[in-house]
C-alpha cells in the first residue's frame, strides 16, 4: 500500500490518509440529503437518486485515487443540480430523461477535452474574469435558491403586470378557472420582499441558517452536516419534521427504485426525443455547453486553488495540463476521473459530478495521496445504507446549507478586478445577472456576449479568442430562435 500510493515519496502515512479521508468525508456528507432533495423536485424518485449518487461518486473517488494518486473526493456538484433543476428542466423545459442525457454529452465532451488538445484552447479562450464569475454567479444562485426555498421571501405583483395564467393570456375578465391556478406568469411589477416570521418551517429554516453559520464560523468539521441534522432534530417538537420512517425507503426498495433512472438517458423519453425538435436543437448545444463548461471550471479551479499551495499539483502539471494532450500528468489523470464519473452519474440518474473543494480540509489533516479518496469512496459504500434518513430530513433544513454553500463559492469574486469596468461588466452579466433571472445558462451567455461588446468597443476585438465570438453568436441566434418559436 505505502509503495502503491508513494506514501514516504509524499511525506505522509496510512493513518494519516485514512484520517485526512474521514475529515473530507464528514465536511462533504451533506450532499447525501442535499442532492436527493434537489432533483427529486424534477419528478426524479429520490431514492434513485440518492444510490446513483452514491454509486457515481464511489466510481469517481476511486478513479481519482487509484489511477491519479490525488486526495480529492467527487460527488455530484450542487451547483450543477440547481441547474439541472431548476433551469434544464424547470425553466427550459426538457424532461429529467432528458436532462440525463445531457449530463451524458457533457461526460463524453470533458472526457475529449481532457485528452485532446481542445482541453488548451478552452482554457486559453475564456478570460480568468469570466471564469471567476461563473464560479461566484453560481454561488449567488445557490443562495438565493435556499432563501427561496426557505419560504423567507415572498413576491407580489400588481394585476397590471400578470402576464398569464395557465399558460393563457391574462384576462381581469376572468375569474373563475376550471382546475384552479396552477401557473402565473408575471412581469416586472413583481417585487420580492421578507415573509412574516409565523411559519415554524420558516422559523425553523432560520434558526438553522444561524446555527450552521455559527458552527461555519467556528471552524467546527462538518459543520453544514451537524448544521442538517441539528435542524432536523430541533424540527420535531416544532412539528416541521417527520419522524415516519416508511418501508418504501428501506435500501432493497431504493435499489428497486433505480430502475426507473437507470438508463433511463438513453429511454424514448431522454435520448429518443431530445434532437427530435429541430427549434430547440441550438438550445441543446448550448445547454450540453454550459453544463461542461461549469463542469471544467469548478473541478479545474478546485484543483488549482489546493493542489498549487500544498504542492499536490507542480507548476510542471499545470504546464502540461495546457501544453499536452493525454493523460501525462496528475492533473490531467484527475480531471479524467471527473469526467469518467459524470458519464456513470448520468447512466444511473444523478447530475454532474464534481470535485468538492471541501476536500481541501482532508487536504489540511495531511492527505496528500489516493489513499484519501479512496477512503472517501469506501465511506460512501457504507453511507448507502442511511436512506431511510432522506424522508424525515425537512426543506427547512437542507435551505441553510444550500446558503453556506453559495457563500463559500462567492469567494471567487474577490479575484475579479471590479474597479475596472471594462471586467466588471462581463461580470456580473455572468455572475449577478445569472440569480436574476434565475437560470445559469442566461447568465454565461451574458457574460460571453458582453465581454465581445466590451472589447469590441474598446479597440480590443481581435483579444477576444474566435471560440469566444462563436459562442456568443449561437446563444444571440438561440435567443432569437426562442423569441419567435
Amino acid at each position: 500500500m505505502s509503495k502503491f500510493f508513494e506514501l514516504e515519496k509524499n511525506g505522509t502515512t496510512v493513518s494519516t490518509e485514512i484520517t485526512a479521508g474521514i475529515t473530507t468525508f464528514f465536511a462533504m456528507s451533506y450532499i447525501l440529503f442535499l442532492n436527493p432533495q434537489i432533483l427529486s423536485q424534477t419528478g426524479m424518485p429520490a431514492q434513485a437518486v440518492f444510490l446513483a449518487m452514491i454509486i457515481a461518486s464511489v466510481t469517481g473517488t476511486l478513479i481519482m485515487g487509484l489511477f491519479a494518486n490525488v486526495p480529492y473526493a467527487l460527488a455530484p456538484g450542487v451547483g450543477l443540480q440547481a441547474f439541472f433543476t431548476y433551469t434544464v428542466v424547470m425553466s427550459l423545459g426538457f424532461t429529467w430523461q432528458e436532462g440525463l442525457a445531457l449530463v451524458f454529452f457533457c461526460g463524453v465532451i470533458n472526457i475529449v477535452i481532457t485528452i485532446t488538445k481542445l482541453r488548451k484552447m478552452l482554457i486559453t479562450a475564456i478570460p480568468n474574469t469570466i471564469q471567476l464569475a461563473i464560479s461566484g454567479g453560481i454561488g449567488v444562485f445557490i443562495a438565493y435558491l435556499g432563501l427561496k426555498n426557505a419560504n423567507i421571501l415572498q413576491f407580489s405583483s400588481d394585476s397590471s403586470s400578470i402576464v398569464s395564467i395557465n399558460g393563457q393570456a391574462y384576462n381581469s375578465a376572468v375569474t373563475h378557472f376550471t382546475h384552479g391556478v396552477t401557473s402565473v406568469v408575471t412581469g416586472g411589477g413583481i417585487t420580492p420582499s421578507m415573509t412574516l416570521f409565523n411559519n415554524p418551517s420558516v422559523v425553523l429554516a432560520l434558526i438553522g441558517i444561524t446555527l450552521t453559520i455559527i458552527l461555519q464560523i467556528k471552524k467546527v468539521p462538518a459543520s453544514i452536516l451537524i448544521g442538517i441534522i441539528a435542524t432536523t432534530i430541533i424540527g420535531i417538537p416544532m412539528g416541521v419534521t417527520n419522524l415516519h420512517i416508511s418501508d418504501a425507503n428501506s435500501l432493497a426498495n431504493s435499489i428497486g427504485a433505480l430502475k426507473t433512472t437507470f438508463l433511463a438517458a438513453f429511454s424514448s423519453k431522454g435520448m429518443g426525443s431530445l434532437f427530435s425538435d429541430s427549434h430547440r436543437l441550438i438550445l441543446v448545444f448550448m445547454t450540453i455547453l454550459s453544463f461542461s463548461l461549469s463542469d471544467i471550471f469548478d473541478s479545474l479551479g478546485t484543483f488549482i486553488g489546493t493542489g498549487r499551495r500544498t504542492g499536490i499539483f507542480s507548476a510542471e502539471d499545470e504546464k502540461d495540463l495546457e501544453a499536452k494532450p493525454g493523460l501525462s500528468s496528475k492533473l490531467d489523470r484527475a480531471l479524467f476521473a471527473d469526467s469518467i464519473a459524470t458519464g456513470v452519474g448520468s447512466l444511473f440518474g444523478t447530475s454532474n459530478i464534481t470535485t468538492y473543494v471541501e476536500s481541501s480540509a482532508g487536504i489540511g489533516a495531511g492527505g496528500r495521496t489516493g489513499l484519501t479518496s479512496v477512503t472517501v469512496a469506501v465511506l460512501f459504500l457504507l453511507s448507502s445504507f442511511a436512506s431511510p434518513l432522506l424522508s424525515i430530513i425537512p426543506n427547512a433544513a437542507i435551505a441553510p446549507a444550500l446558503i453556506i454553500v453559495g457563500i463559500m463559492m462567492m469567494s471567487s469574486f474577490q479575484d475579479i478586478n471590479w474597479n475596472s469596468f471594462e471586467e466588471a461588466v462581463p461580470a456580473f452579466m455572468a455572475s449577478i445577472f445569472m440569480a436574476f433571472c434565475y437560470n445559469i445558462t442566461y447568465g454565461i451567455a451574458a457574460g460571453f456576449i458582453f465581454y465581445c461588446i466590451v472589447k469590441t468597443v474598446t479597440g480590443k476585438a481581435k483579444e477576444v479568442h474566435p471560440l469566444i465570438w462563436i459562442v456568443s453568436a449561437l446563444f444571440i441566434l438561440n435567443f432569437t430562435v426562442l423569441a419567435i418559436a
